[in-house]
Protein backbone atom coordinates (compact mmCIF):
# COMPACT_ATOMS: atom_id res chain seq x y z
CA UNK A 1 0.00 0.00 0.00
CA UNK A 2 1.30 3.76 -0.81
CA UNK A 3 -0.62 6.52 -0.24
CA UNK A 4 1.44 8.83 -1.62
CA UNK A 5 2.48 9.49 -5.33
CA UNK A 6 5.16 7.75 -7.27
CA UNK A 7 6.89 10.77 -7.83
CA UNK A 8 6.59 11.89 -4.43
CA UNK A 9 7.72 8.65 -2.69
CA UNK A 10 10.93 8.81 -4.89
CA UNK A 11 11.36 12.43 -4.08
CA UNK A 12 11.68 11.05 -0.34
CA UNK A 13 14.14 8.17 -0.87
CA UNK A 14 16.00 10.50 -2.81
CA UNK A 15 16.05 13.99 0.00
CA UNK A 16 18.25 16.24 0.44
CA UNK A 17 21.93 15.48 1.87
CA UNK A 18 22.08 18.71 3.38
CA UNK A 19 19.51 17.42 6.11
CA UNK A 20 20.89 14.07 5.54
CA UNK A 21 24.15 15.08 6.58
CA UNK A 22 22.37 17.72 9.24
CA UNK A 23 20.87 14.99 11.10
CA UNK A 24 24.40 12.72 10.84
CA UNK A 25 25.62 15.78 12.93
CA UNK A 26 22.97 15.40 15.26
CA UNK A 27 23.52 11.95 15.72
CA UNK A 28 27.57 12.52 16.07
CA UNK A 29 26.51 15.22 18.78
CA UNK A 30 24.50 12.81 20.83
CA UNK A 31 27.82 10.29 21.09
CA UNK A 32 30.50 12.57 20.79
CA UNK A 33 29.16 15.73 22.62
CA UNK A 34 28.28 19.42 20.88
CA UNK A 35 32.27 20.01 21.04
CA UNK A 36 33.85 16.99 19.13
CA UNK A 37 32.16 17.55 16.04
CA UNK A 38 32.14 20.16 13.01
CA UNK A 39 29.49 20.13 11.54
CA UNK A 40 29.64 22.43 8.11
CA UNK A 41 26.22 20.61 6.39
CA UNK A 42 23.96 23.44 6.46
CA UNK A 43 23.74 26.89 6.00
CA UNK A 44 21.84 27.89 8.87
CA UNK A 45 22.57 31.68 9.86
CA UNK A 46 24.44 31.87 13.34
CA UNK A 47 25.44 35.44 13.27
CA UNK A 48 22.71 37.51 15.34
CA UNK A 49 20.13 39.73 13.33
CA UNK A 50 21.28 43.15 13.77
CA UNK A 51 20.65 44.85 17.12
CA UNK A 52 17.83 47.15 15.33
CA UNK A 53 15.89 43.98 15.11
CA UNK A 54 15.01 43.71 18.62
CA UNK A 55 14.08 47.57 18.68
CA UNK A 56 11.59 47.16 16.02
CA UNK A 57 10.28 43.67 17.53
CA UNK A 58 9.14 45.81 20.63
CA UNK A 59 7.71 48.16 18.48
CA UNK A 60 5.56 45.23 16.50
CA UNK A 61 4.32 43.80 19.68
CA UNK A 62 2.63 46.84 20.57
CA UNK A 63 1.27 46.91 17.21
CA UNK A 64 -0.13 43.37 17.35
CA UNK A 65 -2.44 43.78 20.24
CA UNK A 66 -4.44 46.16 18.32
CA UNK A 67 -7.28 44.86 15.69
CA UNK A 68 -5.84 42.70 13.09
CA UNK A 69 -2.46 43.88 14.32
CA UNK A 70 -1.23 40.74 12.79
CA UNK A 71 -4.02 39.95 10.23
CA UNK A 72 -4.28 39.72 6.89
CA UNK A 73 -2.84 41.94 4.34
CA UNK A 74 -2.84 41.83 0.26
CA UNK A 75 -1.61 38.59 -1.31
CA UNK A 76 1.12 40.77 -3.01
CA UNK A 77 1.91 42.14 0.71
CA UNK A 78 1.44 45.21 3.26
CA UNK A 79 1.34 48.41 0.59
CA UNK A 80 3.86 50.44 2.85
CA UNK A 81 6.19 47.66 3.33
CA UNK A 82 6.10 47.05 -0.76
CA UNK A 83 7.19 51.06 -1.02
CA UNK A 84 9.99 50.43 1.07
CA UNK A 85 11.16 48.00 -0.66
CA UNK A 86 10.73 49.40 -4.06
CA UNK A 87 13.26 51.88 -2.43
CA UNK A 88 15.48 49.43 -1.22
CA UNK A 89 15.27 47.38 -4.67
CA UNK A 90 15.76 50.95 -7.03
CA UNK A 91 19.04 51.51 -5.57
CA UNK A 92 20.40 47.60 -5.10
CA UNK A 93 19.43 47.41 -8.77
CA UNK A 94 20.16 50.52 -9.75
CA UNK A 95 16.93 51.22 -11.25
CA UNK A 96 13.82 52.86 -10.77
CA UNK A 97 10.81 50.16 -9.63
CA UNK A 98 8.23 50.95 -7.95
CA UNK A 99 5.75 49.03 -5.05
CA UNK A 100 3.51 47.48 -7.99
CA UNK A 101 6.58 45.76 -9.49
CA UNK A 102 6.85 44.11 -5.85
CA UNK A 103 5.78 40.70 -4.66
CA UNK A 104 6.64 39.97 -1.19
CA UNK A 105 7.21 36.25 -0.46
CA UNK A 106 7.34 32.96 1.86
CA UNK A 107 10.50 33.55 1.49
CA UNK A 108 12.58 33.42 -2.10
CA UNK A 109 11.75 29.88 -2.00
CA UNK A 110 7.81 31.01 -1.80
CA UNK A 111 8.75 33.00 -4.60
CA UNK A 112 10.25 30.89 -7.00
CA UNK A 113 7.65 27.99 -6.44
CA UNK A 114 4.53 31.29 -7.12
CA UNK A 115 6.55 32.22 -10.00
CA UNK A 116 6.89 28.91 -11.04
CA UNK A 117 3.78 27.95 -10.98
CA UNK A 118 2.92 31.30 -13.38
CA UNK A 119 4.82 30.25 -16.32
CA UNK A 120 6.02 26.84 -16.20
CA UNK A 121 3.21 24.38 -18.43
CA UNK A 122 4.46 20.18 -18.26
CA UNK A 123 7.24 19.78 -20.33
CA UNK A 124 8.97 23.86 -20.29
CA UNK A 125 12.07 23.60 -19.02
CA UNK A 126 14.42 25.44 -16.72
CA UNK A 127 18.20 25.95 -17.09
CA UNK A 128 20.50 26.50 -14.18
CA UNK A 129 24.41 26.71 -14.67
CA UNK A 130 25.66 23.72 -11.98
CA UNK A 131 26.47 22.87 -9.18
CA UNK A 132 23.08 24.35 -8.28
CA UNK A 133 20.62 24.58 -4.93
CA UNK A 134 19.18 21.45 -4.97
CA UNK A 135 15.63 22.51 -4.41
CA UNK A 136 15.31 23.84 -8.00
CA UNK A 137 14.49 20.50 -9.49
CA UNK A 138 11.59 20.23 -7.25
CA UNK A 139 10.08 23.65 -7.85
CA UNK A 140 9.82 23.68 -11.30
CA UNK A 141 8.81 19.77 -11.13
CA UNK A 142 6.15 20.39 -8.59
CA UNK A 143 4.19 21.74 -12.08
CA UNK A 144 5.52 19.51 -15.01
CA UNK A 145 8.82 21.55 -15.43
CA UNK A 146 11.88 19.89 -16.30
CA UNK A 147 15.39 21.47 -14.73
CA UNK A 148 18.11 21.46 -17.27
CA UNK A 149 21.26 21.76 -16.01
CA UNK A 150 24.72 23.45 -17.50
CA UNK A 151 28.19 22.22 -16.07
CA UNK A 152 30.06 25.59 -14.82
CA UNK A 153 33.60 25.79 -15.56
CA UNK A 154 35.63 24.36 -12.58
CA UNK A 155 37.98 25.94 -10.76
CA UNK A 156 35.89 29.20 -10.56
CA UNK A 157 33.24 27.78 -11.29
CA UNK A 158 32.01 30.65 -14.25
CA UNK A 159 29.10 30.00 -15.79
CA UNK A 160 29.15 28.13 -19.20
CA UNK A 161 28.05 30.52 -21.54
CA UNK A 162 28.62 28.47 -24.51
CA UNK A 163 26.79 25.62 -23.11
CA UNK A 164 24.11 27.70 -21.73
CA UNK A 165 23.52 28.91 -25.64
CA UNK A 166 23.47 25.32 -26.50
CA UNK A 167 20.54 24.06 -24.17
CA UNK A 168 18.30 26.69 -24.74
CA UNK A 169 15.61 25.43 -26.50
CA UNK A 170 11.69 26.45 -27.84
CA UNK A 171 10.71 24.77 -24.34
CA UNK A 172 12.87 27.01 -22.58
CA UNK A 173 11.12 29.13 -20.27
CA UNK A 174 13.74 30.30 -17.84
CA UNK A 175 17.12 30.76 -16.73
CA UNK A 176 17.87 30.85 -13.30
CA UNK A 177 21.51 32.84 -12.30
CA UNK A 178 22.13 32.48 -8.81
CA UNK A 179 25.10 34.71 -7.30
CA UNK A 180 26.65 34.70 -4.92
CA UNK A 181 26.22 31.05 -5.65
CA UNK A 182 25.17 28.59 -3.28
CA UNK A 183 27.21 26.16 -3.04
CA UNK A 184 29.98 27.17 -4.87
CA UNK A 185 30.71 31.08 -3.45
CA UNK A 186 30.98 32.32 -7.12
CA UNK A 187 30.09 35.59 -7.88
CA UNK A 188 29.05 36.22 -11.29
CA UNK A 189 30.99 38.98 -13.36
CA UNK A 190 29.32 41.65 -15.43
CA UNK A 191 31.03 40.58 -18.66
CA UNK A 192 29.49 36.22 -17.93
CA UNK A 193 25.86 38.27 -16.77
CA UNK A 194 25.93 40.23 -20.22
CA UNK A 195 26.45 37.48 -21.90
CA UNK A 196 23.89 35.03 -20.82
CA UNK A 197 21.57 38.24 -21.18
CA UNK A 198 22.14 38.39 -25.06
CA UNK A 199 21.53 35.21 -25.51
CA UNK A 200 18.18 35.79 -23.58
CA UNK A 201 17.54 39.17 -25.59
CA UNK A 202 18.49 37.46 -28.95
CA UNK A 203 15.94 34.20 -28.17
CA UNK A 204 13.24 36.60 -27.08
CA UNK A 205 13.32 38.88 -30.47
CA UNK A 206 12.81 35.34 -32.70
CA UNK A 207 10.42 34.36 -30.01
CA UNK A 208 7.86 37.70 -30.27
CA UNK A 209 8.18 37.62 -33.90
CA UNK A 210 7.05 34.21 -34.63
CA UNK A 211 3.77 34.82 -31.64
CA UNK A 212 5.55 32.62 -29.19
CA UNK A 213 5.68 33.17 -25.59
CA UNK A 214 9.21 34.10 -24.17
CA UNK A 215 11.88 33.31 -21.37
CA UNK A 216 13.25 34.99 -18.82
CA UNK A 217 16.20 35.48 -16.41
CA UNK A 218 15.09 34.39 -12.54
CA UNK A 219 18.40 36.00 -10.47
CA UNK A 220 17.95 34.27 -7.04
CA UNK A 221 19.73 36.65 -4.88
CA UNK A 222 19.31 35.33 -1.16
CA UNK A 223 23.59 36.46 -0.66
CA UNK A 224 23.57 39.46 -2.44
CA UNK A 225 24.93 41.44 0.21
CA UNK A 226 27.87 38.76 1.06
CA UNK A 227 30.77 39.44 -1.66
CA UNK A 228 34.40 40.00 -0.31
CA UNK A 229 37.76 41.41 -1.26
CA UNK A 230 36.17 44.40 -2.89
CA UNK A 231 34.11 42.42 -5.34
CA UNK A 232 30.96 43.87 -6.44
CA UNK A 233 27.72 41.77 -7.34
CA UNK A 234 26.05 43.64 -10.55
CA UNK A 235 22.83 45.02 -10.50
CA UNK A 236 20.82 42.53 -13.47
CA UNK A 237 18.02 44.87 -14.07
CA UNK A 238 20.27 47.09 -16.00
CA UNK A 239 21.76 43.56 -18.25
CA UNK A 240 17.90 42.72 -19.44
CA UNK A 241 14.11 44.11 -19.97
CA UNK A 242 13.90 40.23 -19.22
CA UNK A 243 15.04 39.92 -15.96
CA UNK A 244 13.14 38.85 -12.49
CA UNK A 245 15.06 39.49 -9.50
CA UNK A 246 14.48 37.25 -5.79
CA UNK A 247 16.18 37.34 -2.85
CA UNK A 248 14.62 37.07 0.82
CA UNK A 249 16.45 38.07 4.32
CA UNK A 250 17.06 35.12 6.02
CA UNK A 251 20.97 35.23 5.47
CA UNK A 252 21.56 38.76 5.16
CA UNK A 253 19.43 39.75 8.28
CA UNK A 254 19.69 35.90 9.93
CA UNK A 255 16.12 35.49 10.04
CA UNK A 256 15.28 32.50 7.80
CA UNK A 257 12.21 31.37 10.80
CA UNK A 258 10.62 34.53 9.12
CA UNK A 259 10.10 33.70 6.09
CA UNK A 260 9.95 36.67 4.31
CA UNK A 261 11.32 37.15 0.60
CA UNK A 262 10.30 39.34 -2.81
CA UNK A 263 9.74 38.79 -6.31
CA UNK A 264 10.70 41.99 -8.60
CA UNK A 265 9.68 41.75 -12.12
CA UNK A 266 12.14 44.21 -14.33
CA UNK A 267 9.48 47.28 -15.14
CA UNK A 268 10.52 47.38 -18.57
CA UNK A 269 9.99 44.10 -19.56
CA UNK A 270 6.86 43.67 -21.90
CA UNK A 271 3.21 42.83 -19.87
CA UNK A 272 5.06 43.06 -16.80
CA UNK A 273 1.50 43.72 -15.24
CA UNK A 274 0.47 40.76 -16.38
CA UNK A 275 3.14 38.74 -14.98
CA UNK A 276 3.02 40.57 -11.18
CA UNK A 277 -0.56 40.05 -10.85
CA UNK A 278 -0.11 36.07 -11.67
CA UNK A 279 2.73 35.79 -9.14
CA UNK A 280 0.14 37.18 -6.85
CA UNK A 281 -2.93 35.06 -7.52
CA UNK A 282 -0.63 31.86 -7.49
CA UNK A 283 0.79 33.52 -4.20
CA UNK A 284 -2.79 33.10 -2.66
CA UNK A 285 -3.92 29.59 -4.49
CA UNK A 286 -0.71 27.73 -3.47
CA UNK A 287 -1.79 28.16 -0.24
CA UNK A 288 0.98 30.89 1.05
CA UNK A 289 -1.83 33.54 1.05
CA UNK A 290 0.44 36.44 1.77
CA UNK A 291 4.07 36.64 3.58
CA UNK A 292 4.47 36.88 7.32
CA UNK A 293 3.04 40.46 7.95
CA UNK A 294 5.47 39.96 11.04
CA UNK A 295 8.50 39.40 8.84
CA UNK A 296 7.54 41.80 6.13
CA UNK A 297 7.53 44.76 8.58
CA UNK A 298 10.51 43.63 10.24
CA UNK A 299 12.32 43.47 7.16
CA UNK A 300 10.54 47.04 5.84
CA UNK A 301 12.28 48.52 8.82
CA UNK A 302 15.76 47.08 8.38
CA UNK A 303 16.46 47.66 4.97
CA UNK A 304 19.97 49.45 5.54
CA UNK A 305 21.16 46.55 8.12
CA UNK A 306 22.67 43.64 7.72
CA UNK A 307 24.10 41.08 9.87
CA UNK A 308 27.91 41.77 11.14
CA UNK A 309 29.57 40.71 7.51
CA UNK A 310 33.06 41.11 9.07
CA UNK A 311 32.01 37.55 10.97
CA UNK A 312 31.77 36.13 7.93
CA UNK A 313 35.15 37.16 6.06
CA UNK A 314 36.71 36.00 9.53
CA UNK A 315 35.59 32.63 8.96
CA UNK A 316 36.09 32.77 5.22
CA UNK A 317 39.43 33.57 5.76
CA UNK A 318 40.09 31.39 8.66
CA UNK A 319 39.00 28.23 6.41
CA UNK A 320 40.93 28.95 3.59
CA UNK A 321 43.75 28.84 5.57
CA UNK A 322 42.70 25.22 7.26
CA UNK A 323 41.79 24.06 3.97
CA UNK A 324 45.35 25.14 2.02
CA UNK A 325 47.17 23.69 5.47
CA UNK A 326 45.86 20.22 4.80
CA UNK A 327 46.10 20.30 1.01
CA UNK A 328 42.65 20.49 -0.04
CA UNK A 329 42.20 21.85 -3.70
CA UNK A 330 39.57 24.71 -4.40
CA UNK A 331 39.24 28.14 -4.94
CA UNK A 332 38.61 30.64 -2.57
CA UNK A 333 35.08 31.66 -2.66
CA UNK A 334 34.11 35.73 -2.89
CA UNK A 335 30.35 35.36 -2.09
CA UNK A 336 27.85 33.62 0.04
CA UNK A 337 29.64 31.69 2.89
CA UNK A 338 30.50 28.48 1.72
CA UNK A 339 33.59 26.66 -0.05
CA UNK A 340 33.59 24.03 -2.91
CA UNK A 341 36.09 22.08 -2.97
CA UNK A 342 37.56 19.36 -4.91
CA UNK A 343 37.07 15.99 -3.25
CA UNK A 344 40.83 13.98 -3.33
CA UNK A 345 39.38 11.21 -4.93
CA UNK A 346 36.96 10.57 -7.58
CA UNK A 347 33.59 9.20 -5.09
CA UNK A 348 32.95 12.41 -3.45
CA UNK A 349 31.12 9.84 -1.36
CA UNK A 350 34.53 8.07 0.05
CA UNK A 351 35.77 11.66 0.95
CA UNK A 352 32.49 12.47 2.74
CA UNK A 353 32.65 9.22 5.14
CA UNK A 354 36.14 9.54 5.56
CA UNK A 355 35.50 13.26 6.86
CA UNK A 356 33.01 11.98 8.98
CA UNK A 357 35.22 9.73 10.62
CA UNK A 358 37.04 12.56 11.40
CA UNK A 359 33.67 14.04 13.20
CA UNK A 360 34.19 16.89 9.90
CA UNK A 361 30.50 16.98 8.32
CA UNK A 362 30.62 18.35 4.47
CA UNK A 363 27.98 17.82 1.66
CA UNK A 364 28.34 15.59 -1.44
CA UNK A 365 28.82 17.60 -4.57
CA UNK A 366 26.81 14.86 -5.97
CA UNK A 367 24.05 16.28 -3.98
CA UNK A 368 24.31 19.72 -5.81
CA UNK A 369 24.81 17.93 -9.54
CA UNK A 370 28.53 17.87 -9.71
CA UNK A 371 30.41 15.04 -8.84
CA UNK A 372 34.37 15.11 -6.98
CA UNK A 373 33.62 18.07 -5.20
CA UNK A 374 31.94 18.61 -1.68
CA UNK A 375 30.20 21.69 -0.13
CA UNK A 376 31.82 23.21 3.18
CA UNK A 377 29.06 25.62 4.83
CA UNK A 378 31.36 28.16 6.95
CA UNK A 379 27.86 29.39 8.91
CA UNK A 380 29.37 28.14 12.10
CA UNK A 381 31.46 29.51 14.68
CA UNK A 382 35.04 30.33 14.30
CA UNK A 383 36.22 28.37 16.98
CA UNK A 384 34.76 24.57 15.03
CA UNK A 385 36.49 25.91 11.92
CA UNK A 386 39.85 26.00 13.91
CA UNK A 387 39.45 22.21 15.23
CA UNK A 388 38.59 21.22 11.91
CA UNK A 389 42.38 21.64 11.09
CA UNK A 390 43.76 18.63 12.04
CA UNK A 391 40.92 16.15 11.01
CA UNK A 392 41.39 17.59 7.26
CA UNK A 393 44.64 17.01 7.37
CA UNK A 394 44.58 13.38 8.59
CA UNK A 395 41.94 12.76 5.90
CA UNK A 396 43.80 14.76 3.65
CA UNK A 397 46.54 12.35 4.28
CA UNK A 398 45.16 9.01 3.83
CA UNK A 399 44.35 9.85 0.18
CA UNK A 400 47.98 10.95 -1.05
Amino acid sequence: MQLVTDSVAKSIGGSSFIRKMFEKGIELKKKFGEDAVCDFSLGNPDVPPPAKTKDVLIKLADRAVTPCGVGYCPNAGIPEVREAMAKYLSKQQETEVAAKDVVMSVGAAGAIVSFFRAVISPGDEVITPAPYFVEYGSYCGHFGGVLKTVPSIPPAFRPDVKGIEVAINSRTRAIIVNSPNNPTGCIYSAEDLKAIARLVDNENERRIANGHRPMVILSDEPYRVFAFDGVKVPPMLPISKWTCVLGSFSKSLSLPGERVGYFLANPAMPEQASLIQAVTLMTRTLGYVNAPVIGQRLAAELTEETVDLEIYDRRRKLMTKVLRDAGVEFEEPKGAFYFFVKSPVEDDFKFVDALAEENILVVPGTGFGFSGYVRICCAVDEKVIARSAEGFKKVMAKFR
